[in-house]
This record gives structure tokens, C-alpha cells and sequence, in this order.
């Protein structure tokens, strides 16, 4: 199936989970913590990962899986194609506020994105990115945004590097910036980036399936995303990531090396 034809089908797949998940989502959520209490897991999430994964076991038999609930495969390496799925991204979100969440996808082959997918459920934006062909919203192209210095703009970060001392220097980025932004989503805090709204993104310790499809989106949209250290994401590891205007990027990577 060609990238065309694949885009087409998962964009139907995640029509289907989004009209699930407001059906359902007023049900008993059946909520678990995982590892604290503000790392949940609902009924939802598991319900929703293992719909994806039967239908992509089911269309791509060969291909590999990386699930946020277990419902995947042990990815030791990035050969062949691999998804990424969180059914999610936002749960706590979801559990208190009933918005700014999102499903995501991503599909990789040989370690080079193809496709990514941001469902902004609640209001119905679906953001979507084949390899070569920009980002899109619903079908319209997202414009490239101004490559800003990280004083002239905004800056999006994970509620944890922001209250706890672990990454002192983000708090002096914040500072240098024109201000912070949060709001509890890896994959809406990345589409802030996307649209301009934001000139970075500061996280630490994502998850693979928290990345995959805002890296092909930095990527298409000419912008860059790394560790802290500068170097390269790892789609097989968790990950302390800066998703930025290449000249905000730079300036972040000065100061969270100094």
C-alpha cells in the first residue's frame, strides 16, 4: 500500500476513534493510577490501543508496533515499518477536564517518519503530516511559522520542568522567553509549535509514542527537534526533547549546556 493510500486509511481509523470516543467518554472510565496519581490509565485507553492494534495486525501483518498500554511488540531495533500509538495523550486531561487531549500516530520505516497524526479530539482538528508534503489540518496546509529567536516568542513546557529543580536552566529559558505556556498534552503542546503559536516545546522524559509524530512534523515544517544534549531523538527511549524554531533552538541548547 503506498503512503497515499495508507494516509487515507488511517485517517478513517481515527474518524472511527474520535466518534468512540464521545460516544464513550461520559461512561465509567474504569481509571487506574500507573506509576502516580496524576499517571492514569482509563478504560479508554486501553480499549482504544487495542482497536488500533487489530487493525493495523490485521491490514499490515508484517509491521512492528510501539504502544503506549502493551498492546504492541517488543521493538528492540527501527528496521521494517513501526508504528507508534498513544490512544490518549493527555489522560489526566481527559479525566479531569474532558479536553486538551489528543490521539496519536505515527508510522516509521527504517527509522525515517512517513506519517503523523495529531487528533485534537475536542475540537475536531485532525493534524496530519506525510513525508515531503508539509502539515496539514484538516486538509490545509499549515504555513511555515517565523523562526524566532526564543526573546521573541512564547514557549510551551511540561508542568514537571517547571516544578521541580531537576533542569534549573529551563526556568532561566522561560524567563528569557516571552513567557510560558502549558497545557498538559505532548501532542497539542507540539501542534502549538506547528502553528506559531509557540517558538519551542521543553519536555522531559517523553515517551516514544509522545514524539514520533511531532518529530516528522518539526521535520516537515523546517524546524528541528533533539535531546538536550543537541543530539539526535531515540524513537526507542525516553527522551528529555526540544522541539523548536531552528534560532530558538539554538539559544536553548546554549543555555541548557552552560
Amino acid at each position: 500500500m503506498n503512503l497515499k493510500d495508507r494516509d487515507s486509511l488511517i485517517q478513517k481509523w481515527l474518524v472511527e476513534i474520535k466518534e468512540y470516543i464521545i460516544e464513550q467518554k461520559n461512561t465509567d472510565l474504569n481509571i487506574e493510577e500507573k506509576t502516580a496519581d496524576n499517571d492514569l490509565v482509563t478504560r479508554m485507553d486501553k480499549s482504544i490501543e487495542e482497536q488500533l492494534v487489530k487493525k493495523i495486525r490485521e491490514t499490515f501483518p508484517e509491521d512492528k508496533i510501539v504502544g503506549e498500554e502493551g498492546y504492541g511488540d517488543d521493538v528492540k531495533d527501527l528496521t521494517g515499518t513501526v508504528w507508534f500509538i498513544d490512544p490518549i495523550d493527555g489522560t489526566l486531561n481527559f479525566v479531569m477536564q474532558q479536553e486538551n487531549f489528543a490521539v496519536m500516530i505515527a508510522v516509521y520505516t527504517e527509522g525515517v517518519g512517513q506519517l503523523g497524526y495529531i487528533y485534537d479530539i475536542t475540537h475536531d482538528k485532525l493534524y496530519s503530516s506525510t513525508k515531503g508534503d508539509g502539515v496539514r489540518c484538516n486538509g490545509q496546509q499549515l504555513e511555515i511559522p517565523l523562526d524566532l529567536n526564543l526573546s521573541k516568542g512564547l514557549v510551551a513546557s511540561s508542568s514537571a520542568l517547571m516544578c521541580k529543580d531537576q533542569y534549573p536552566a529551563v526556568r532561566k529559558i522561560g524567563a528569557e522567553s516571552l513567557g510560558v505556556r502549558m497545557l498538559g498534552s505532548a501532542g497539542l503542546e507540539t501542534i502549538e509549535v506547528a502553528k506559531g503559536n509557540v517558538s519551542a516545546y521543553i519536555a522531559s522524559n517523553l515517551k516514544p509514542w509522545d514524539i514520533a509524530p511531532g518529530l516528522l512534523f518539526m521535520e516537515e515544517l523546517g524546524m528541528t527537534g533533539t535531546q538536550f544534549d543537541n543530539q539526535p531523538i531515540d524513537l526507542l527511549q525516553n527522551n528529555n526533547i526540544v522541539f523548536a524554531t531552528k534560532n530558538a533552538h539554538k539559544d536553548i541548547i546554549d543555555m541548557l549546556e552552560k
